[in-house]
């Protein structure tokens, strides 16, 4: 074969493997928002263990008050009897993808009572997904009240 023809053939080699690449990422991407909304839904009904299965070791969250918790420390904040979650909802997903790491980015809406007391949040989140043995998991999270005008 000659030099044009082998360069054709990697070409087309390299287009079929982009065709699989691309295939893998909407695979990936449904996958990244079904995981999302389950963990919103496992918060929202302190499923704990389950919380806990899609989290990474090296699990960190960052909340609006700037407070940071590790994947232990989220998980017994979960646990407060004292919060009550009537509504959880992620909105306006997008996801993001960077070979085994996955950046979702969207709109968080919680109502429920803290301590007795009615709340009612919206925020902005990013969630950071690392892709690990053929699983995702969450390694990373920062919620930040939106500015208003």
């Amino acid at each position: 074969m000659g030099r044009i023809g082998s360069w054709g053939l990697l070409l087309c080699l390299l287009a079929l493997g982009g065709t699989d690449l691309r295939a893998q990422d909407s695979v990936d991407v449904a996958q990244l928002r079904v995981l999302e909304a389950d963990i919103t839904t496992f918060y929202q009904q302190r499923q704990i263990e389950r919380i806990a299965a899609m989290l990474d070791e090296d699990f960190v969250i960052t909340f609006e008050d700037g407070s940071t918790y590790s994947k232990t420390g989220y998980i017994s904040y979960n646990a407060m009897p004292s919060v009550k979650v009537a509504e959880a909802e992620s909105l306006d997903i997008k996801v993001r993808l960077h070979g085994n790491t996955a950046i979702l980015t969207g709109v968080y809406h919680e109502r429920g009572e803290d301590k007795g007391k009615p709340y009612d949040l919206r925020d902005r989140f990013t969630d950071v997904w690392l892709k690990k043995d053929g699983k995702w998991r969450l390694i990373a999270s920062h919620y930040a009240v939106p500015v208003k005008p």
